[in-house]
């Protein structure tokens, strides 16, 4: 294309009936992020001067979903067809620029392909597939060498055009001079009633300028979704194409078609990864980490040679080298824990600082805490942080050792190498270096057991 600005319109505006969903087609959810956002990703990634989505049905919630993204916000307010959608975008192109049209419901759009499509382009140019069954969509019409002349709708194709299997994706690029003088002649004379965009490739055949096209050899890139079917589908494919680049890049993946990648996972060397594990937002492994199966991790950092064993939950935590988590531990937001930290089954740690060699290995509740180096925390312990109003904080010092069953009621401070006895509850700061007991004195009675009466 001649000139340099680029704009991209992403149509947006269908209610997706075949979804039976009050959500908007597009804020339904691939990989973790609707739909949309992996258009308007494509549409960052091309650079794009200005991007314009049109959006519909729904009304208002389709920008709202957006407001962090630089987006120009179009309402089609009656569906008429891709042409009626594009007449309401006009008004905000760019005189001087070309403009590549993207759909809202085709998350895995090529980089690549809109590419080549831009650079061919010098008045229209159409992205096309072929298709084994092109049935329901708009053939791409030639002429005897092999140039563009139409696209024709399916319910409008005689039966020969039928035979064709060049089909139109909805994508294209044009040069806004030209489009904005093309809308202007659309009509809606055909058997839909509405105002087909894809009638502009005719207005140019008519002017004697050339239709360009870029044929994609990679039909899941121009897939729409269309019904849950669809979009369990593309989610299936945009996995499998990600675990494959886990696996070039030296992920050792237990099964590449058992793991779902629902925003950035970022691995270092020899990281091992078990069959159902969940990554969501950003997540960071480091060199020699291994994942356990069936664990699900979100906005975490994994350190160095550390082991996340099966069943484990970690949200907006950090896990120290060499640490071992698991299995069916549940590291919450705000958790910190330094190298060689233990945390053993069924305990849940949440906005605490856990130091290096430290571990709590079975059944404890670790909340609002600092905890320092080389303690142990014996299993059933639980600190008390929470008053019924607001959240205090327990201290537990360098080489403290926790006895089972133990109740440390926030805010309290236990010493540095003091040892609380089996079962206490600690509404007091515990000294350093000594034995802190809060249980009643042992006894026994002289007692009988009652039996059943017959």
């Amino acid at each position: 294309m001649a000139a340099n600005k680029l704009n991209i319109v992403i149509l947006a505006a269908g209610k997706g009936t075949r979804m039976y969903s009050n959500t908007p087609k597009v804020l339904h959810k691939l990989a973790g992020q609707p739909l949309l956002q992996h258009v308007i990703n494509a549409a960052k990634q091309l650079k794009a001067d200005k991007i314009i989505v049109v959006y519909g049905f729904g009304g208002d919630a389709v920008p709202q979903a957006f407001t962090h993204e630089q987006i120009t916000w179009v309402e089609q307010k009656e569906q008429l067809g891709t042409g009626h959608a594009m007449l309401q975008a006009a008004p905000y192109l760019d005189g001087d620029a070309n403009t590549l049209i993207l759909l809202g419901d085709v998350p895995l759009i090529s980089i690549e392909n809109c590419q080549q499509l831009i650079s061919k382009t010098q008045a229209l140019g159409l992205l096309t597939v072929n298709k084994a069954n092109p049935t329901g969509y708009g053939r791409i019409v030639r002429d005897a060498s092999g140039v563009v002349q139409a696209i024709v709708e399916h319910k409008d194709a005689s039966e020969a055009q039928r035979q064709i299997n060049e089909v139109n994706t909805g994508m294209m690029a044009v040069n806004n001079g030209h489009l904005k003088q093309w809308l202007s002649q659309l009509n809606n004379q055909n058997a839909q009633g509405e105002y087909y965009l894809t009638d502009i490739v005719a207005m140019a055949v008519k002017q004697g300028l050339t239709v360009a096209s870029e044929i994609t050899n990679d039909e899941a890139s121009v897939e729409g979704v269309n019904s849950k079917p669809d979009l369990a589908a593309l989610e299936r494919v945009y996995q499998r194409r990600n675990a494959d680049k886990l696996l070039l890049a030296g992920v050792t993946l237990a099964d590449p078609a058992r793991i779902d990648v629902r925003g950035e996972l970022i691995c270092g060397q020899d990281v091992k990864i078990d069959v159902g594990c969940i990554f969501e937002g950003k997540v960071t492994l480091a060199d020699g980490v291994s994942i356990g199966p069936y664990c699900v991790i979100r906005d975490a950092q994994i350190d160095q040679g550390a082991v996340i064993q099966a069943y484990t939950h970690i949200d907006q935590a950090k896990v120290g080298a060499k640490s071992i988590i698991g299995p069916y531990a549940r590291l919450r937001p705000g958790t910190d824990l330094s190298e060689e930290v233990h945390i053993g089954n069924f305990v849940e740690v949440k906005n605490s600082q856990i130091a290096s060699q430290s571990k709590a290995n079975h059944l404890a509740y670790i909340g609002d805490a600092t905890i320092g180096k080389k303690v142990n925390v014996g299993a059933g312990t639980i600190t008390c942080n929470y008053d019924g109003v607001n959240k205090h904080r327990t201290v537990i010092e360098d080489e403290a050792f926790i006895g089972s069953d133990t109740q440390l009621v926030a805010p309290v401070t236990v010493g540095k190498g003091a040892t609380l006895g089996a079962g206490t509850t600690l509404t007091k700061d515990a000294p350093p270096n000594q034995l802190t007991v809060t249980r009643a004195k042992q006894i026994s009675l002289n007692w009988q057991r009652p039996v059943k009466k017959k």
